[in-house]
């Protein structure tokens, strides 16, 4: 509707308008402050210019009316014009909300180191950036969606390590000397079975053997991350590997050119000179490529694949890290604006109020797939997407295993199973609903059905302020208008019947979708403990 708007404004108007919506409903449906703006260049007051463009949209027939006010313009659609365009709608469902983009982006998001099962941090980042993409994807962008594998440096020589020496302590029967650092948890034991299962008990007390076990048990960490990707719906387009890209080594490094040095037996990037604190070690004195000469040549590779845009999703902790990619962004002669960089706060965790307790299967986090069983993957998906990423988030489980209002993804679910319960009770015929007419609703109704056609404008918005929560946010707005209307309106049996329930499956279009776009299916009916 907003886009309608706007293209009709800039073609009567002969440039673009910025739209807003009223915070009172009475003044209209969209409001523009255009005659402030045209002031200055027609030389004449705001309310005298508001006032002259009102009257020059007579003709008109998407507008029910254009009113002046205290400068204002503001605009009502005329119930053509919403019935028409929620006709269209209910008969082209797969359409609805979606535009066409001519722009390939490519987002790469999660990218857990492959050492252990992704946690809640993970699952912020996970849900977020798998969010942007359905959005992305509903509003036509050629989007891919891409996990790059860190299976290259200490953290995967540390796996091997951790593994060998718990299967030597817990099955061997050795005593062990652990160093400060190294990986913990039950899943270890997992791994340990599998390796005796593959290669026998030896490989645990053979060191030269420990990359070979760390390469397997890499590959089998990515099995356990992939699974619980995919039991919250989150599904990757490409996956890379790290371990893959240094043969390019040599190639990229004459790239970087004079942006690359050697100092006291260590390779770095002239960083500083491009905006970091300071310049950056690329490979150690040893000849150990740094975390940094791993994204180096990523992004190197990225670039060469010829995206419009690129848009990667990192830890809030990684903030510090910006600069110095975008500065070898620029060596590598590409240009850094491209490279879009979000950020995902932690997570912390109540039950009943108190601190969740850590997960044993990973020694000290709470894992990702604990949280899915304990709550479901809807209700772990909507909460990550419920707050803005870059904002600490805490939330309590026991308010999200609740099977009432106050849960707000069961309201939601609540709405859209009330308003399929209400067409099963339909006393009209299906082709009496959908040949209804949505005119003369009556006010409350009116509103129900502009709100439910505010789904597109609420995905555009979500995905180009990358602010997916403004997503659930629409959804409990819309949901909640829905059940006032249900228990203040009576609907099945009076004669307004067929135009009413009608107009129920546009809101019903949009709850189904918008939760499509969350990863969520929206339930037809609730079950008889949750009625």
């Amino acid at each position: 509707m907003k886009q309608r708007v706007s293209a009709l404004l800039r073609e009567k108007l002969g440039r673009e308008v910025v739209l807003e919506k009223p915070r009172d409903r009475s003044f209209g449906h969209f409001a523009t402050p255009i005659a402030f703006s045209l002031a200055k260049e027609l030389r004449k007051s705001p309310m005298v210019i508001a006032e002259e463009l009102a009257a020059s949209f007579g003709d008109v027939e998407e507008f029910a009316s254009v009113e002046s006010v205290k400068g204002y313009l503001n605009f009502r659609l005329s119930e053509n014009f919403l019935a028409e365009y929620a006709s269209w709608a209910l008969q082209n469902p797969a359409e609805f909300a979606t535009q066409k983009k001519n722009q390939k982006i490519l987002l790469e998001f999660v990218s857990a180191n492959p050492t252990g099962p992704l946690h809640i941090g993970h699952a912020r980042g996970a849900v977020y950036g798998d969010t942007l993409y359905r959005l992305a994807k509903h509003l036509g962008y050629d989007i891919t969606a891409e996990y790059y594998v860190n299976d290259a440096g200490n953290q995967i020589d540390l796996l091997g390590l951790s593994i060998q020496l718990y299967a030597r302590e817990h099955i061997l029967g050795e005593d062990v000397e652990y160093p400060e650092a190294y990986y913990r948890g039950e899943y270890l034991e997992d791994l340990a079975q599998g390796a005796i299962e593959k290669f026998g008990k030896e490989i645990f007390s053979d060191e030269s053997r420990q990359k070979e076990l760390a390469m397997w048990a890499k590959d089998e960490v990515m099995k356990i991350i992939v699974k619980d990707l995919g039991d919250t719906n989150i599904f990757f387009d490409t996956f890379v590997n790290e371990s893959g890209l240094y043969a390019d080594w040599d190639r990229v490094m004459q790239k970087m050119g004079d942006g690359v040095y050697e100092k006291d037996g260590k390779v770095w990037i002239a960083s500083e000179a491009k905006g970091d604190d300071h310049d950056r070690v690329v490979v150690r004195e040893d000849g150990r490529p740094t975390y940094l000469a791993g994204d180096i040549v990523y992004h190197n590779q990225k670039f060469e694949r010829g995206y419009d845009h690129y848009i990667n999703i990192w830890g809030a902790d990684h903030h510090g890290y910006i600069p110095r990619v975008k500065a070898a962004i620029e060596y590598l002669g590409y240009d850094s604006s491209k490279l879009e960089v979000l950020l995902s706060q932690m997570v912390s965790l109540l039950k009943d109020g108190e601190p969740y307790k850590m997960s044993k299967r990973a020694g000290n986090v709470i894992l990702m797939s604990d949280i899915v069983e304990e709550i479901g993957a809807d209700a772990l998906r909507f909460i990550f997407a419920s707050k803005k990423s870059d904002t600490a988030l805490e939330f309590d489980l026991a308010e999200f295993k609740k099977q009432d209002s106050s849960n707000p993804i069961f309201y939601i679910q609540y709405a859209h199973a009330r308003i399929q319960t209400l067409l099963s009770k339909a006393e009209v015929s299906k082709d009496e609903i959908a040949n209804a007419s949505l005119k003369n609703l009556g006010e409350q109704a009116d509103t129900l059905l502009f709100d439910a056609l505010l789904l597109p404008e609420v995905v555009d918005d979500a995905f180009h302020s990358r602010q997916v929560q403004k997503l659930p946010d629409y959804l409990k707005s819309l949901a909640a208008s829905l059940h006032k209307f249900y228990y203040d309106v009576r609907m099945i049996g009076t004669p307004d019947e067929a135009k009413l329930l009608k107009m129920l499956q546009v809101v019903a279009l949009s709850l189904k979708t918008g939760l499509a776009l969350m990863g969520i299916e929206a339930k037809n009916r609730m079950t008889k403990e949750e009625e």
